[in-house]
């Protein structure tokens, strides 16, 4: 991420008219200058055949291409009246195979109150697996039933950080009719077994929650970037993904970076990077244990995985404008999930 501006040095222009344009004392511009030039551009008193000055990256003559911060420089989270349509391509990928699913959403923001955010998230009718409209039977089975989850209404935490499912008792209230539409296009005992297992599932909201608390879109959109970044605009810490289903989700050590200053096109960026952070081994993970499987294990940490992300967000609300999201692990082939978000139009 670019670290410094540049100031092209004009006619008669000096140092000190230089610092004053940006609001800048001349000490802090020359040391910030020579912190950053090569040596035979370096300033010692005043200007000599300097062609251009190396200034901070907020060092800007308009002020309105500055990131809004809070306190410590945290980036604000500030959702309300957001509504947001999304094209989404999720990427699954194990060794050799590879799985790619499209599909379009809503996102709404609701309300704010208890120091949550409320959105509600509904999904388009088409759904792509690898190029082609879903038309295989167990896919379309899957994602007709899915369909009782939506409209789905979701908690965040003043991080943008996902909390919880809020409608759950509404899934019961849908089934009857997914069921019924269900058994007018298939039929068979797989069928009625199918949405058997889905009615035990939702008489458990700790279960659906679950189900959605592994669902790749939320978590990369609600992923709790809204922090602080202190004042090198960068931040570190441990978070989990669900890149393999696991009790105990797999962590990673990452780092996070903000650009003070937005783009030509009034976004905010952020970038992160980041590996596999966990005690638990290949073994443990392939046999899906939430803890180590050997005592003593702490001091031998498992870093065979990588992530990365790349967001993009709106100038003057901070909300996600377009996303990626990569992670991967290595169990007996290399798991890598990529999730792609792009907004294609307001609601």
């Amino acid at each position: 991420m670019q670290k410094f501006n540049k100031h092209i040095v004009g006619q008669d222009e000096t140092l000190k008219s230089i610092a004053a344009l940006y609001n800048l004392p001349v000490e802090e511009l020359k040391r910030f200058h020579n912190n950053h030039c090569e040596v035979r551009d370096m300033i010692l008193i005043t200007l000599t055949d300097q062609k251009e000055v190396f200034l901070p990256r907020t060092a800007v003559a308009d002020k309105s291409r500055l990131v809004t911060f809070g306190h410590g420089n945290t980036l604000i989270f500030q959702p309300e009246n957001v509504c947001c349509r999304y094209g989404v391509i999720i990427t699954i990928e194990n060794g050799d195979r590879r799985n790619e699913l499209k599909y379009e959403t809503t996102v709404r923001w609701l309300k704010s109150e208890n120091h949550l955010h409320y959105f509600e998230v509904d999904r388009i009718p088409k759904l792509y697996l690898n190029e082609e409209e879903v038309n295989e039977i167990a896919d379309l089975l899957a994602y007709k039933t899915s369909q009782v989850l939506y409209p789905l209404q979701v908690s965040t935490d003043r991080k943008g950080k996902l909390q919880s499912i809020e409608n759950g008792t509404a899934f019961k209230e849908r089934w009857p009719r997914i069921k019924k539409e269900v058994f007018k296009e298939f039929g068979g005992e797989t069928v009625e077994d199918y949405c058997l297992r889905i009615e035990e599932t939702l008489q458990e909201p700790e279960t659906v929650s679950l189900l959605m608390k592994n669902d790749y879109f939320l978590r990369t959109l609600f992923f709790g970037i809204y922090q602080g970044f202190g004042r090198h605009y960068k931040t570190e810490g441990t978070e989990s993904f669900p890149v393999v289903r696991n009790p105990v989700e797999a962590h990673y050590r990452i780092g996070l970076e903000i650009d003070p200053l937005k783009d030509e096109y009034d976004l905010i960026r952020m970038e992160g990077y980041g590996t596999l952070y966990e005690e638990r081994s290949i073994p443990d993970f392939i046999s899906r244990l939430p803890f180590s499987s050997v005592a003593g294990q702490k001091d031998i940490i498992n870093t065979d995985g990588s992530f990365r992300m790349q967001y993009y967000l709106n100038g003057q609300n901070a909300f996600p404008e377009s996303m990626y999201l990569e992670c991967s692990i290595l169990l007996r082939e290399r798991k890598k999930v990529s999730v792609v978000i792009a907004k294609i139009g307001n609601e």
